[in-house]
């Protein structure tokens, strides 16, 4: 069977490139997958053989750890050089650059920084180092979210008096908009996110056709999933009938995951949020809830910290890849002086990273 379902797929991953390859558009076409996970599949699995020259998929914002500033980086290495403080984070978010240093040399200079594959982790350490602050880095999108909310509703129902979330938490579709507002960015659709979507619904994107004009489609990530939802998107455009489709049915409802939701909304309220490579996006993130401001890093321990810059971290170009701009192969870095051994740039350092994709699969 397991074959069978193989052999299926191949041919339906063929029917949808010959289909793509007959529509006939004018001038190349610009479609974004915002999501790192489709930038990753789309290239491991050579989806670019199977589409015409004219069209061109580039890659967005859609990377948590790329998007990361390098001003949070410096109050969490600050953090991480108080006595007494251990750092909980995603391992990913150790080598991203901040204005000079990065997590991992601050950890080789004596720093205690953890490595964990979730923030439920940091309750254990909590526990177990009472003596200590616990302070968990959170990063990620709506996906993430709930997580970290479910784990400071845990810490409080504990009552852990040591451990503290700094949140670094953003939000997709604000992002988004502020794309279409750059005139730098020429996008002609998006691929919307699979796993963000679950959360939030497709609901949250209606905003895009009805105001830009411009067409939508949450995909999965399979080849299949991400052959359709270029396809849809192209129809879209041929049309000229913009709209917020979705592949994705099996995982994504119109509305969302009601629950997950909720959570967000018990912890977090939005606030304008910082990302690398597009500056300050009004409400695009999350912040911890005055009621639980005894979980709060920024509120229990607040802190001031002067911008340095690194002129080796400056002439990276990672914030255009970031907003579809600049090819990762086009930055004169690239497999030179920027590998994913020795990154310049936050794009490198993830697995989901434009430039580490790049670097991999091209």
């Amino acid at each position: 069977m397991k074959y069978i379902d193989e052999f299926r797929n191949k041919r339906l991953v063929s029917e949808a490139s010959r289909k793509i390859r007959t529509i006939k558009v004018s001038g190349p076409i610009n479609i974004m997958e915002v999501c790192g996970t489709h930038t990753m599949s789309f290239f491991k699995f050579g989806l670019t053989k199977l589409l015409p020259e004219r069209f061109r998929l580039i890659s967005g914002p859609g990377c948590p750890v790329c998007v990361s500033g390098p001003d949070y980086i410096d109050k969490a290495i600050a953090y991480s050089k108080m006595k007494g403080v251990i750092i909980a984070t995603f391992s990913d978010m150790l080598r991203v650059p901040g204005s000079s240093l990065t997590l991992e040399r601050q950890r080789c200079e004596g720093a205690d920084i953890r490595s964990v594959y979730s923030p439920l982790e940091a309750v254990k350490i909590a526990q177990d180092n009472p003596q200590d602050k616990v302070i968990f880095l959170g990063v990620g999108f709506e996906t993430t979210a709930p997580v970290v909310g479910l784990t400071i509703l845990e810490a409080k129902k504990m009552k852990l008096e040591n451990l503290l979330f700094f949140s670094s938490l953003k939000l997709i579709p604000p992002a988004m908009g502020c794309l279409l507002k750059d005139r730098q960015v020429n996008i002609q659709g998006f691929l919307c996110p699979g796993h963000v979507s679950s959360i939030i619904g497709t609901i949250e994107y209606e905003f895009i056709p009805r105001h830009h004009r411009i067409g939508c489609c949450v995909c999965g990530f399979e080849p299949l999933d991400m052959m359709q939802g270029i396809n849809n998107l192209l129809e879209q455009i041929v049309t000229g009938r913009p709209r917020v489709s979705n592949q994705y049915l099996r995982l994504v409802r119109r509305q969302g995951n009601k629950r997950a939701q909720r959570i967000i909304e018990a912890v977090f309220t939005k606030r304008d949020s910082t990302w690398r490579g597009m500056g300050r996006i009004a409400d695009s993130g999350l912040k911890i809830r005055k009621r639980f401001s005894d979980f709060d890093a920024e509120v229990i321990m607040p802190l001031k910290i002067k911008e340095k810059r690194d002129l080796r971290y400056s002439q990276c170009r990672c914030p255009d890849v970031l907003k579809g701009i600049l090819r990762p192969s086009d930055c004169p870095l690239f497999s030179r002086d920027c590998t994913p051994l020795s990154p310049y740039g936050p794009c490198m350092v993830s697995s989901e990273g434009a430039c580490n994709v790049y670097y991999k699969y091209r």
